[in-house]
């Protein structure tokens, strides 16, 4: 391989270490940086190995914060979604995969976008009804202008996630599995879904490492089948292994600098990035 392509490798595991310990949804922008240097397939079999990596790291540091019952309602849908994935590997070229999942992610913004100003909306017209009775309290305004989801992480504590709608996680479930199974881009997927029920920062890094690296390990044999992951890539990410553990630890001093609401901006701005990069 080229020193650039050598370059861009280090970048990814870099990348990879972040996304594990602090920002979700970045390891997807290594999905893309990733397939400019090598076949996106071949790629694809490389950066599970190196998420494995991340995994183990970010599990070992948030498996605490895990939201078990979320967890539990995912893990029927996220199988089907890895079948599915693994048949439509089998059957598309790469640009259609990148393309599909791409398209898929902005759907989902989409949808949160528009759940957001409804929930919005509602939330002002709640405060003008409570001010117009009497009963509106100081503590409304400052919540006013969040969406319902993410209030529900705002009381003192360490408050639950909102219960989601079974057919909500159901839909996120097989999606999260379908993306992260054809191109490792499950990460916005699950992110999306957590930031709709409100999970709080800690809560949102256990659970998502806990998915992640349960996700990884069932695609991993699959991937081993349809010659993803080889010798070849094996050996490459063992010489990468390094950088995704220094990024793991920039990562998680970054998360301490981070408050709730930058958390969930860098979040959604980087799955925006990331589907963009999916669709050229």
């Amino acid at each position: 391989m080229t020193l650039t392509t050598w370059l861009v490798l280090a970048l990814v595991a870099l990348s990879v270490g972040v996304s594990k310990s602090a920002l979700p949804g970045l390891s997807t922008l290594g999905v893309a940086l990733i397939a400019t240097v090598m076949p996106a397939k071949e790629s694809t079999g490389l950066l599970l190995l190196l998420l494995l990596c991340g995994d183990l790291v970010a599990v070992s540091s948030y498996w605490r914060q895990a939201d078990w019952r979320l967890l539990s309602r995912m893990l029927l849908p996220v199988l089907g979604g890895v079948l599915v994935g693994v048949v439509f590997l089998a059957r598309v070229d790469d640009l259609v995969m990148r393309r599909t999942i791409g398209a898929v992610l902005l759907a989902l913004l989409a949808v949160r976008a528009v759940r957001w100003f409804v929930d919005r909306r509602s939330a002002r017209r709640a405060e003008r009804d409570a001010a117009q009775d009497g009963s509106g309290d100081a503590g409304a305004a400052d919540t006013a202008d969040m969406p319902v989801a993410v209030v529900a992480s705002v009381p003192a504590g360490e408050p639950a996630a909102q219960r989601p709608h079974l057919g909500v996680g159901a839909v996120y479930g097989t999606l999260a599995g379908f993306t992260t199974m054809v191109a490792n881009a499950g990460g916005p997927v699950m992110s999306l879904y957590l930031l709709s029920v409100g999970a709080t920062k800690l809560r949102f890094m256990g659970t998502a490492a806990c998915f992640f690296f349960a996700t990884n390990l069932v695609k991993l044999p699959f991937s081993i089948g349809l010659s993803l992951v080889t010798v070849d890539t094996l050996r490459t990410a063992l010489v990468l292994v390094p950088l995704v553990l220094l990024g793991a630890v920039i990562g998680r001093r970054l998360l301490r600098s981070i408050d709730q609401k930058l958390f969930e901006r860098l979040v959604i701005g980087l799955t925006i990035t990331a589907s963009i990069f999916l669709l050229r």
